[in-house]
């Protein structure tokens, strides 16, 4: 069987590792699987792309397009150039696609004029929310999926929703989570952490990289404010996504609380959240790894495509007005929050689950 492997940006290289892995262990075996890597470029700060590579052990790509920046449909277009070229020669069984990125919705396209079959890893998740780039290229990859890979009961019931046969439905987990298990106690401590004098539970984490809070600077700064304002003078660690580089800086106004850090690697971001008492959010996945790692996550938008998170996990949904963090803030600080659960089969074996499954297919 060749297979594939389709990487673009930060969110992918977690859920690729573990099914690298897997492949390797049948491969060492002598069950005929291989497997190509190709990574889209679409991600392209350091942090973003290779130090994930170099931590989670994730072999060189074997093609890096090298797409880079640009527009929606730029990226998408040229994405889809250069991967048309490479199968052009070479034309793998299956073509393994991750999340919700440009990357997975343009190589699925290409692989499907191609004649070749595509396998979703996580598919079916949906937040119904159509200003949301990632929601688009949901809807567009699982339309034209062969094989459901799904990381809960709402994702299967999503896709039984569209019509889409039980028997494409596999219901695996999460291989972000299988990631986390594995690197749990492998976790970096930064630097800064010992300058800062950061003491374990007594600081917040927050990241914010949505258009509908960090676009606009009026938005932006209340967010800010409240948050500065009642956080009971614990430190927020905040990792500033490059989108939001730029308009924080045209804020004249000097925080006290809310300590301002580059872009972390893989293995320090998830020391911070493993050691803060609350993770304040606009990202879906990093609600998947708070629940697991049982860290209370307010999410700062009004939808999400992950609700065994707020359902069965540590997470609440907290909206796009800035003023719900006040509330939110005072039920973190009077240790009235929710302890949670760990959704099904978030154990750290989906990717076994996943090899398995596509080596009967």
């Amino acid at each position: 069987m060749k297979i594939d492997i389709i990487a673009g940006a930060r969110p992918n290289f977690m859920k690729i590792s573990p099914i690298i892995d897997e492949i390797r262990k049948y491969q060492s075996k002598g069950i005929s699987i291989e497997f190509r890597l190709i990574h889209t470029g679409q991600h392209y700060d350091e942090n973003m792309s290779d130090s994930f590579f170099k931590q989670l052990k994730i072999p060189n790509p074997d093609f890096n397009l090298g797409v880079g920046s640009g527009t929606q449909a730029e990226q998408t277009a040229e994405i889809m150039i250069k991967y048309e070229q490479l199968i052009i020669n070479y034309k793998p069984k299956i073509c393994l696609v991750v999340g919700d990125v440009n990357s997975t919705m343009a190589c699925s396209i290409v692989a499907k004029k191609m004649n070749i079959k595509v396998a979703h890893i996580e598919a079916g998740i949906r937040s119904n929310d159509l200003t949301m780039p990632e929601e688009i290229n949901r809807m567009v990859t699982d339309s034209i999926t062969d094989y459901f890979f799904t990381t809960s009961n709402y994702a299967n019931q999503n896709l039984l929703n569209l019509g889409v046969p039980k028997s494409k439905i596999f219901f695996v987990g999460n291989t972000m989570i299988d990631t986390l298990i594995k690197n749990y106690e492998n976790f970096i401590k930064p630097t800064f952490f010992i300058e800062m004098q950061l003491i374990p539970k007594k600081y917040l984490v927050l990241t914010m990289h949505r258009p509908a809070n960090v676009d606009q600077e009026n938005k932006l700064t209340k967010f800010l404010h409240i948050i500065e304002k009642n956080v009971r003078n614990n430190p927020v660690l905040f990792p500033v996504h490059p989108r939001t580089k730029n308009i924080i800086s045209k804020i004249e106004f000097k925080f006290k609380n809310i300590r301002f850090i580059q872009p972390l690697s893989y293995l320090e971001f998830n020391y911070i959240v493993k050691n803060s008492m609350c993770v304040i959010t606009d990202s879906g996945g990093i609600t998947e790894e708070t629940t697991v790692m049982k860290i209370p996550c307010m999410t700062l938008r009004d939808n999400t495509e992950r609700p065994e998170t707020i359902k069965e996990g540590t997470n609440e949904l907290i909206g796009t007005n800035p003023a719900n963090l006040i509330p939110a803030l005072k039920k973190l600080f009077n240790e009235r929050w929710k302890i949670g659960s760990i959704p099904e089969k978030w154990d750290g074996k989906t990717a076994q689950r996943i090899i398995e499954s596509l080596l009967q297919i």
